[in-house]
């Protein structure tokens, strides 16, 4: 470890971290230990490019449709960024919300909101305008850094309640930073899908390129600020919650170090180390993307092929012109691909490293992937409190089915569902709770629902899991998503495990719905493959043929896709929503 680390206290209630089953399963020479960084995000990357020396000008951060941008190009624009926002007023403890996809763009103003030792408000660039003016207010952001096709919908928020905090906008376009040619193509096509965002005329407006080009000219600099890792916030991740309103979990800079080194810890130096081109896709604005893909190539010196969303052509062009090595993604990614006809011309050998989270990913699933690839899928489990990974399986000893061993430094435990305070023994099933270094320091101005979820240094997930005697963990089901139907617990991961075996079904979800006599009962929605004819009937006897009684679906409905969110994971609550709406108007 080097010099700019120091040692993380371990709780003194915990028994020896040596003691725990999975530590052996390390790779060799890691240690179950952890030091923390006395580094911020900046501090480290910086320290990055100073290592590349010349290699700095060289090496691409980020690959963007072909145009790429070298760590010290994006590391000098993100200094004067850093110095444009000082001089409107931005200081150390600010927030400034980001609505921007993956893009070079995100890059520069994620590094120069930190640089201030301000604090990122992560805003999915697809937000409503209510949902935005609920993050605006709610953070208190002074400075909004946004697409400009993104404008119509802060006009449509200010229009419904006022943005007092806000002082600033600073909006740029995706073809500043393409390549030539698409960037003429660019506005013709964002003309045709309707997406093309008018030149603002209101005072407080500032375009980006113009910033960075006056600030340069004029030799703008950023104040110095010092901090801590271990306690200056580095970002707001807003998470849905118990209320149904969003939370800004609080990130620090040393959750997000500290997290991806964990990462390390678990795989071993040769992926760090090693230069890797990873396929980003995964959004930046979620903490899967800002950790697997933003952060590791900022601290390792990796490169990054910035996809804004997931479209299936275009990811399966990416692969053939960029070759990545790694692939963080959600299992409706994979599902996708292998169902793609297009995907038989593509050659996936190029991804050795994947992995899947957000969702439990199907076994069936995986293996075809694997086959398909030749890649290794590694599923691990994290939550936007934990910065958010938890932990994952080691690349060289997979256990297929689980989401791994907690990473280093981390401590996991199943407790009763009733009470949370009674740990049980290997193989039951409880609410998994967490402690280590990489859980945030609570909610953003909700202290009740900091004390809900995190309980003497422990942060219960809401997560009903198993543990093994070798310390693998299987997430069963969200506690909301349990079945509770004749007494008996369903898990839908199980029954949806089940229906991912027919040869003719690409996608499935369950849920349960109300019924007088058992309370609830099992229904699934189900999207057939292309082409596929199949029955309500034909599904629920190929269940029956594979679950007990009280698993099998009573309901089918057939539909052409599922409801899911930006980074693509299916979005149950929105199917018992819809169920709901459907129950009341019969």
């Amino acid at each position: 470890m080097d010099r700019h680390a120091r040692p993380v206290p371990f709780f003194s209630n915990d028994r020896s971290v040596d003691s725990w089953p999975w530590t052996r399963h390390y790779p060799a020479g890691v240690s179950p230990d952890l030091t923390a960084p006395e580094e911020t995000i900046p501090e480290r990357f910086d320290r990055m490019v100073a290592r590349l020396g010349a290699e700095a000008a060289r090496r691409p951060l980020v690959d963007f449709y072909g145009a790429r941008f070298s760590f010290a190009r994006l590391q000098e624009e993100s200094r004067l960024l850093a110095a444009a926002l000082h001089r409107l007023g931005v200081a150390a403890g600010d927030r400034v919300a980001l609505m921007l996809p993956n893009s070079p763009q995100y890059v520069i103003a994620y590094l120069a909101v930190l640089r201030l030792a301000a604090v990122v408000v992560q805003v999915n660039p697809l937000a409503a305008p209510p949902e935005l003016a609920f993050l605006l207010n709610d953070s208190q952001a002074k400075v909004l850094i946004v697409l400009d096709q993104m404008l119509p919908t802060l006009e449509k928020a200010r229009d419904r309640t006022s943005l007092p905090h806000l002082e600033s906008v600073v909006y740029t376009r995706v073809r500043e930073y393409l390549p030539p040619l698409l960037a003429v193509l660019q506005p013709l096509q964002a003309r045709r899908e309707g997406t093309w965002g008018p030149r603002p005329r209101r005072p407080g407006y500032h375009n980006l390129s113009r910033l960075l080009a006056k600030a340069r000219a004029q030799g703008w600099k950023a104040p110095e600020h010092p901090a801590r890792p271990d306690e200056t916030l580095a970002c707001l991740q807003y998470t849905g919650g118990t209320t149904g309103r969003p939370k800004g979990a609080m990130l620090t800079h040393g959750n997000l170090v500290v997290n991806v080194e964990q990462l390390q810890g678990i795989s071993g130096p040769g992926l760090f180390h090693e230069h890797q081109t990873i396929l980003a896709v995964l959004p930046f604005f979620h903490a899967y993307g800002l950790t697997t893909c933003l952060n590791f190539a900022l601290l390792y010196g990796h490169t990054l092929v910035a996809l804004p969303r997931f479209r299936l052509a275009e990811v399966l062009r990416t692969i053939n012109r960029t070759r990545p090595t790694l692939f963080p993604g959600v299992p409706t990614m994979y599902i996708a691909i292998l169902n793609a006809p297009e995907a038989s011309r593509t050659d996936l050998s190029s991804l050795k490293l994947l992995n899947s989270g957000a969702a439990p990913l199907p076994l069936e699933v995986l293996r075809q992937f694997e086959a398909r690839s030749g890649g290794t899928i590694v599923e691990g489990y994290g939550l936007s409190e934990a910065s958010p990974v938890v932990s994952c399986n080691p690349i060289h000893r997979t256990k297929p089915g689980t989401v791994g061993i907690p990473l280093p430094g981390t401590i996991c435990r199943i407790v009763d569902l009733e009470t949370g305070t009674r740990e049980l023994p290997p193989g039951e099933v409880g609410e998994l709770v967490v402690r280590g270094p990489q859980v945030m320091r609570g909610y953003w101005n909700r202290p009740e629902e900091t004390a809900a979820v995190l309980r003497d240094g422990w942060l219960y997930t809401g997560d009903v899991a198993t543990m093994d005697a070798e310390g693998y963990i299987t997430i069963v089901e969200r506690k909301k998503d349990l079945i509770l139907t004749g007494g008996f617990n369903v898990y839908p991961r199980e029954v949806e495990e089940v229906l991912f075996q027919h040869p003719q079904i690409q996608e499935a979800a369950v849920i349960g719905i109300p019924d007088p006599y058992a309370g609830q009962r099992v229904k699934a929605f189900v999207v057939p493959k292309a082409g596929a004819r199949l029955s309500e009937e034909e599904v629920i006897a190929f269940c029956r043929e594979r679950l007990a009684a009280y698993k099998v679906p009573r309901v089918v409905e057939f539909r052409e896709a599922l409801p899911k969110s930006l980074i693509g994971k299916v979005l149950r609550r929105e199917l018992r929503e819809a169920e709901g709406q459907a129950g009341a108007r019969s």
